[in-house]
Protein backbone atom coordinates (compact mmCIF):
# COMPACT_ATOMS: atom_id res chain seq x y z
CA UNK A 1 0.00 0.00 0.00
CA UNK A 2 1.60 3.35 -0.80
CA UNK A 3 1.38 6.14 1.72
CA UNK A 4 -0.90 8.08 0.06
CA UNK A 5 -3.28 5.50 0.11
CA UNK A 6 -2.58 5.22 3.85
CA UNK A 7 -2.96 9.07 4.22
CA UNK A 8 -6.34 8.99 2.34
CA UNK A 9 -7.93 6.01 4.03
CA UNK A 10 -6.93 7.65 7.47
CA UNK A 11 -8.03 10.86 6.93
CA UNK A 12 -11.78 9.68 5.26
CA UNK A 13 -12.26 7.61 8.08
CA UNK A 14 -11.57 9.99 10.36
CA UNK A 15 -13.91 12.53 8.63
CA UNK A 16 -16.77 9.91 8.62
CA UNK A 17 -16.15 8.86 11.85
CA UNK A 18 -15.46 12.44 13.84
CA UNK A 19 -16.27 14.96 11.21
CA UNK A 20 -19.26 17.61 11.79
CA UNK A 21 -22.22 18.17 9.52
CA UNK A 22 -23.35 21.38 8.34
CA UNK A 23 -26.56 20.30 7.70
CA UNK A 24 -27.86 22.93 10.27
CA UNK A 25 -26.37 25.36 8.18
CA UNK A 26 -27.43 26.78 4.84
CA UNK A 27 -24.88 26.62 2.23
CA UNK A 28 -23.56 27.86 -0.70
CA UNK A 29 -22.70 24.72 -2.68
CA UNK A 30 -25.62 22.38 -4.27
CA UNK A 31 -25.93 19.91 -6.85
CA UNK A 32 -27.04 19.72 -10.28
CA UNK A 33 -30.82 19.61 -9.55
CA UNK A 34 -30.42 22.52 -6.97
CA UNK A 35 -30.38 20.82 -3.89
CA UNK A 36 -27.78 21.57 -1.00
CA UNK A 37 -24.72 19.80 -0.58
CA UNK A 38 -24.16 19.54 2.52
CA UNK A 39 -20.72 17.95 3.60
CA UNK A 40 -19.69 16.26 6.99
CA UNK A 41 -15.76 17.91 7.60
CA UNK A 42 -12.86 17.90 10.03
CA UNK A 43 -10.59 20.49 10.65
CA UNK A 44 -6.92 21.67 10.07
CA UNK A 45 -5.84 18.24 8.48
CA UNK A 46 -1.89 18.10 7.80
CA UNK A 47 -0.15 15.37 5.51
CA UNK A 48 3.45 15.06 4.37
CA UNK A 49 4.77 13.16 1.52
CA UNK A 50 8.34 12.49 0.85
CA UNK A 51 8.75 12.39 -2.81
CA UNK A 52 12.38 10.38 -2.61
CA UNK A 53 10.03 8.09 -1.46
CA UNK A 54 7.31 7.45 -3.58
CA UNK A 55 5.35 9.75 -5.94
CA UNK A 56 1.82 10.40 -3.60
CA UNK A 57 -1.19 8.95 -6.28
CA UNK A 58 -4.01 6.90 -5.33
CA UNK A 59 -4.49 3.35 -6.07
CA UNK A 60 -7.60 3.02 -4.58
CA UNK A 61 -8.81 4.15 -7.89
CA UNK A 62 -7.47 5.82 -10.13
CA UNK A 63 -6.53 9.28 -10.71
CA UNK A 64 -6.02 10.69 -14.00
CA UNK A 65 -2.78 12.58 -13.97
CA UNK A 66 -2.19 13.27 -16.97
CA UNK A 67 -5.17 15.77 -16.86
CA UNK A 68 -4.23 16.87 -13.71
CA UNK A 69 -0.67 18.11 -15.05
CA UNK A 70 -2.79 19.71 -17.76
CA UNK A 71 -4.66 21.66 -14.86
CA UNK A 72 -1.85 22.55 -13.41
CA UNK A 73 0.41 23.92 -16.45
CA UNK A 74 -3.01 25.80 -17.47
CA UNK A 75 -2.43 27.86 -14.13
CA UNK A 76 1.50 27.70 -13.70
CA UNK A 77 2.56 28.06 -16.98
CA UNK A 78 0.19 29.67 -19.48
CA UNK A 79 -1.01 31.70 -15.85
CA UNK A 80 -4.47 31.63 -17.57
CA UNK A 81 -7.83 31.81 -16.31
CA UNK A 82 -9.48 31.15 -19.55
CA UNK A 83 -11.18 27.35 -19.81
CA UNK A 84 -10.45 27.42 -23.88
CA UNK A 85 -7.00 27.45 -22.84
CA UNK A 86 -7.15 24.29 -20.55
CA UNK A 87 -7.32 20.92 -22.81
CA UNK A 88 -9.70 19.79 -20.23
CA UNK A 89 -13.62 20.94 -19.34
CA UNK A 90 -12.66 20.44 -15.45
CA UNK A 91 -13.69 24.64 -14.69
CA UNK A 92 -16.54 24.69 -17.14
CA UNK A 93 -18.93 24.92 -14.57
CA UNK A 94 -17.38 28.46 -12.98
CA UNK A 95 -16.83 29.95 -16.58
CA UNK A 96 -18.62 32.64 -17.79
CA UNK A 97 -19.88 32.90 -21.69
CA UNK A 98 -16.70 33.79 -22.72
CA UNK A 99 -14.83 30.96 -21.22
CA UNK A 100 -13.46 33.51 -17.97
CA UNK A 101 -13.15 32.30 -14.28
CA UNK A 102 -12.31 35.88 -13.65
CA UNK A 103 -8.94 37.30 -11.60
CA UNK A 104 -8.49 33.62 -10.23
CA UNK A 105 -5.53 31.27 -10.33
CA UNK A 106 -3.68 31.84 -13.48
CA UNK A 107 -4.18 35.30 -13.82
CA UNK A 108 -2.94 36.14 -10.02
CA UNK A 109 0.28 34.19 -11.03
CA UNK A 110 0.90 36.22 -13.99
CA UNK A 111 0.51 39.84 -12.58
CA UNK A 112 3.87 41.39 -12.50
CA UNK A 113 5.73 43.12 -9.28
CA UNK A 114 8.24 45.61 -9.28
CA UNK A 115 11.65 43.86 -6.99
CA UNK A 116 14.70 45.47 -6.33
CA UNK A 117 15.94 43.20 -9.34
CA UNK A 118 12.93 44.32 -11.89
CA UNK A 119 10.03 43.23 -12.60
CA UNK A 120 8.46 39.60 -12.25
CA UNK A 121 5.31 37.58 -11.68
CA UNK A 122 4.79 35.51 -8.50
CA UNK A 123 6.56 32.25 -10.80
CA UNK A 124 9.32 34.18 -12.34
CA UNK A 125 10.30 35.07 -8.58
CA UNK A 126 10.24 31.95 -7.48
CA UNK A 127 12.56 30.95 -10.37
CA UNK A 128 14.54 33.31 -9.52
CA UNK A 129 14.79 32.74 -5.59
CA UNK A 130 15.68 29.16 -5.95
CA UNK A 131 18.19 30.53 -8.23
CA UNK A 132 19.62 33.13 -6.74
CA UNK A 133 19.00 33.30 -3.16
CA UNK A 134 17.79 29.89 -2.22
CA UNK A 135 18.39 30.84 1.62
CA UNK A 136 15.81 32.86 1.66
CA UNK A 137 12.61 32.27 3.85
CA UNK A 138 10.63 34.14 1.85
CA UNK A 139 9.81 32.23 -1.31
CA UNK A 140 6.09 32.38 -1.72
CA UNK A 141 3.09 32.17 -3.93
CA UNK A 142 -0.25 33.86 -2.93
CA UNK A 143 -3.54 33.47 -4.88
CA UNK A 144 -5.46 35.00 -2.55
CA UNK A 145 -5.89 38.42 -3.92
CA UNK A 146 -8.46 40.56 -1.42
CA UNK A 147 -8.65 43.04 -3.91
CA UNK A 148 -9.29 40.96 -6.56
CA UNK A 149 -11.94 38.24 -4.85
CA UNK A 150 -15.05 39.66 -6.40
CA UNK A 151 -14.24 39.34 -10.00
CA UNK A 152 -13.44 35.56 -9.64
CA UNK A 153 -15.47 33.23 -10.15
CA UNK A 154 -14.30 30.84 -7.50
CA UNK A 155 -12.11 32.22 -4.73
CA UNK A 156 -8.79 29.70 -4.47
CA UNK A 157 -8.94 26.58 -2.52
CA UNK A 158 -5.32 25.79 -3.11
CA UNK A 159 -4.34 29.28 -2.32
CA UNK A 160 -0.63 29.18 -1.45
CA UNK A 161 2.49 27.63 -1.67
CA UNK A 162 5.74 28.30 0.85
CA UNK A 163 9.14 26.55 -0.81
CA UNK A 164 12.04 25.88 1.27
CA UNK A 165 15.35 24.80 0.41
CA UNK A 166 17.35 22.55 2.47
CA UNK A 167 20.73 21.80 1.63
CA UNK A 168 20.08 20.90 -2.25
CA UNK A 169 16.35 19.66 -1.55
CA UNK A 170 13.53 21.71 -2.16
CA UNK A 171 10.66 21.34 0.10
CA UNK A 172 7.02 22.95 -0.05
CA UNK A 173 4.21 23.38 1.98
CA UNK A 174 0.80 23.74 0.20
CA UNK A 175 -2.12 25.74 1.81
CA UNK A 176 -5.31 24.92 1.20
CA UNK A 177 -8.63 26.57 2.40
CA UNK A 178 -10.92 24.08 1.38
CA UNK A 179 -11.11 20.64 0.04
CA UNK A 180 -13.67 18.14 -1.40
CA UNK A 181 -11.88 14.74 -0.11
CA UNK A 182 -13.41 12.62 -3.28
CA UNK A 183 -13.06 14.83 -6.27
CA UNK A 184 -9.78 16.98 -5.50
CA UNK A 185 -7.72 15.52 -2.33
CA UNK A 186 -5.43 13.41 -4.37
CA UNK A 187 -6.12 15.29 -7.89
CA UNK A 188 -4.11 18.26 -5.48
CA UNK A 189 -1.47 16.29 -4.51
CA UNK A 190 -0.31 14.91 -7.08
CA UNK A 191 -0.20 18.27 -8.78
CA UNK A 192 1.82 20.00 -6.86
CA UNK A 193 3.91 17.22 -5.85
CA UNK A 194 4.86 17.66 -10.20
CA UNK A 195 4.89 21.37 -9.48
CA UNK A 196 7.78 20.77 -6.83
CA UNK A 197 9.56 18.31 -8.99
CA UNK A 198 9.06 21.36 -11.84
CA UNK A 199 11.13 23.94 -9.74
CA UNK A 200 13.69 21.50 -7.96
CA UNK A 201 14.62 20.53 -11.81
CA UNK A 202 14.54 23.69 -13.04
CA UNK A 203 17.15 25.25 -10.21
CA UNK A 204 19.38 22.27 -10.23
CA UNK A 205 17.59 21.18 -6.91
CA UNK A 206 16.41 17.66 -5.69
CA UNK A 207 12.82 17.53 -4.80
CA UNK A 208 11.91 16.20 -0.88
CA UNK A 209 8.98 16.75 1.24
CA UNK A 210 5.57 18.40 0.36
CA UNK A 211 3.81 18.88 3.29
CA UNK A 212 -0.18 19.69 2.56
CA UNK A 213 -2.01 21.73 5.21
CA UNK A 214 -6.32 21.85 4.68
CA UNK A 215 -8.24 24.04 6.66
CA UNK A 216 -11.52 22.31 5.80
CA UNK A 217 -11.25 19.06 4.70
CA UNK A 218 -14.80 17.72 3.81
CA UNK A 219 -16.63 14.80 2.35
CA UNK A 220 -20.17 15.86 0.60
CA UNK A 221 -23.24 14.08 1.52
CA UNK A 222 -23.86 12.05 -1.59
CA UNK A 223 -20.06 11.11 -1.50
CA UNK A 224 -20.24 8.78 1.21
CA UNK A 225 -21.51 6.00 0.04
CA UNK A 226 -18.90 6.62 -3.13
CA UNK A 227 -16.35 7.26 -0.23
CA UNK A 228 -16.68 3.95 1.28
CA UNK A 229 -16.86 1.83 -1.30
CA UNK A 230 -13.59 2.95 -2.65
CA UNK A 231 -12.31 2.29 0.98
CA UNK A 232 -13.06 -1.06 0.64
CA UNK A 233 -10.75 -1.68 -2.23
CA UNK A 234 -7.44 -3.28 -1.92
CA UNK A 235 -4.72 -0.67 -3.00
CA UNK A 236 -1.46 -1.58 -4.63
CA UNK A 237 2.01 0.01 -4.05
CA UNK A 238 2.92 3.15 -5.92
CA UNK A 239 4.02 3.45 -8.92
CA UNK A 240 7.26 5.01 -10.17
CA UNK A 241 7.50 8.60 -11.58
CA UNK A 242 10.06 9.58 -13.98
CA UNK A 243 10.66 13.40 -15.07
CA UNK A 244 12.27 14.16 -18.61
CA UNK A 245 16.19 15.00 -17.18
CA UNK A 246 17.07 16.87 -20.19
CA UNK A 247 14.62 19.51 -19.67
CA UNK A 248 15.98 22.61 -16.77
CA UNK A 249 13.55 25.71 -18.19
CA UNK A 250 10.19 25.34 -16.25
CA UNK A 251 8.43 26.73 -19.16
CA UNK A 252 9.60 23.57 -21.44
CA UNK A 253 8.10 21.19 -19.29
CA UNK A 254 4.74 19.77 -21.39
CA UNK A 255 2.41 17.06 -20.05
CA UNK A 256 4.66 14.38 -22.03
CA UNK A 257 7.98 15.10 -20.35
CA UNK A 258 6.60 13.08 -17.10
CA UNK A 259 6.10 9.22 -17.19
CA UNK A 260 4.46 7.48 -14.53
CA UNK A 261 4.99 3.44 -14.88
CA UNK A 262 3.69 0.19 -12.69
CA UNK A 263 0.56 2.15 -11.68
CA UNK A 264 -2.33 -0.36 -11.18
CA UNK A 265 -4.84 1.63 -9.81
CA UNK A 266 -8.15 -0.60 -8.10
CA UNK A 267 -11.61 -0.58 -10.32
CA UNK A 268 -13.97 2.06 -9.45
CA UNK A 269 -16.04 3.16 -12.49
CA UNK A 270 -19.00 4.99 -10.53
CA UNK A 271 -20.19 8.30 -11.59
CA UNK A 272 -19.07 10.90 -9.33
CA UNK A 273 -21.49 13.94 -8.58
CA UNK A 274 -19.50 17.82 -8.32
CA UNK A 275 -21.25 20.46 -6.38
CA UNK A 276 -20.86 23.62 -7.54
Amino acid sequence: MSHADQLFIRNCRDILANGVWDTDQEVRPHWEDGAPAHTVKKFGIVNRYDLQAEFPILTLRRTYWKTAVKELLWIWQKKSSNVHDLEAHIWDAWADEDGSIGKAYGYQLGVKHQYPEGEMDQVDRVLYDLRHNPASRRILTSLYNFQDLHEMRLYPCAYSMTFNVSGNVLNAILNQRSQDMLTANNWNVVQYAVLLHMFAQSAGLVPGELVHVIADAHIYDRHVPLIERILANTPTPAPTFTTDPAITDFYQFTPDSFRIEGYTPAHFEDPIPVAI
